[in-house]
């Protein structure tokens, strides 16, 4: 069902509602934030594919012509070595991490693929690649295949289809949640306009929206904006302890979004730990994988 514009909320996605207006959201033992960390693991291709769109930035800097040994060996560091650096550290704060793995990745990394399943992480889809996008572009039957693919290749590699999905670089279409939704996507972490779950409207039943942290994304803070990485490990801290206080009323959500090339450098990690310790040392914090808060968010709506 594509989007169509209209006045007020401009999409038939789902229902307008302010936090204010809603009943109260209790996580498990009265927990005051519900923390959900994800780990992008996407490979990025040494050449788009004919007709793919791929973000001016996607691979960490802008593309420096055919081959860019640089820009992808860049994006590959997550795979070899971030990428164990970031798990350590989410373990060693008790976080189950919610890996976002791609279709290229699962399909060509069976080490990675068993390695997270063995660490207990949840993986879900993340599209084919980070050089393919979804775009408005594709066209319906295009972007269903796209997905079906990107499902396809995680089910053959982990033996099961997921139940959650990123896109790359967030991006959709104006048919993607339903798309999901038929495809069954249960939640999707794309719309990044909330601090609790909430339902996405769709004929094909349930999905619901896992909100994001935008401005958090380490990617969209350290590389697009040039945030000391100091700066950055106050924002998570600083954004935590607000949703810490906001979490008397009703329960909040924290979701950050990691990538292992990135934060997963030497001189970067010491600061996510940091901000880690400072939000699993309070008591009132319900670190979760994706699927668990969704479910808990389901079995146990707001209440007036």
């Amino acid at each position: 069902m594509p989007a169509e514009r209209r006045l007020g909320m401009d999409h038939p996605h789902y229902q307008w509602s302010p936090i204010v207006n809603r009943g109260k959201l209790r996580w498990p033992d009265d927990a005051r934030v519900a923390l959900c960390v994800v780990v992008n693991l996407e490979h990025m291709e040494w050449t788009d594919p004919e007709g793919s769109f791929t973000h001016l930035l996607a691979g960490g800097m802008g593309s420096r012509g055919t081959p860019d040994f640089a820009r992808t060996s860049h994006r590959e560091y997550g795979h070899r070595v971030g990428i164990f650096r970031v798990l350590d550290t989410l373990e060693k704060h008790g976080i189950k991490a919610t890996v976002a793995m791609d279709a290229v990745t699962a399909e060509n990394y069976p080490y990675l693929v068993d390695h997270c399943l063995k660490r207990g992480c949840e993986i879900i889809g993340h599209g084919i690649s980070a050089s393919r996008m979804i775009s408005s572009r594709m066209t319906e039957q295009e972007e269903r295949d796209y997905i079906q693919s990107s499902m396809n290749s995680l089910v053959q590699a982990t033996g099961k289809a997921p139940t959650g999905w990123l896109s790359p670089e967030y991006g959709e279409s104006a048919r993607t949640p339903q798309m999901l939704s038929e495809a069954g996507i249960r939640y999707v972490c794309d719309w990044v306009n909330d601090e609790q779950p909430y339902k996405l409207e769709s004929p094909h039943g349930d999905i619901f929206a896992l909100p994001m942290m935008l401005e958090l994304d380490d990617v969209v803070s350290l590389w697009q904006r040039r945030v000391t990485v100091g700066r950055y490990r106050d924002m998570i801290t600083e954004g935590f302890d607000t949703l810490y206080q906001d979490g008397t009323q009703t329960g909040r959500l924290m979701t950050l979004n990691l990538h292992p090339w990135l934060i997963g450098q030497p001189f970067r990690i010491g600061y996510l730990d940091a901000a880690l310790a400072h939000m699993t040392r309070r008591g009132g914090v319900w670190a979760a994988t994706g699927s668990e808060i969704v479910d808990w968010f389901q079995k146990n709506p707001p209440v007036a």
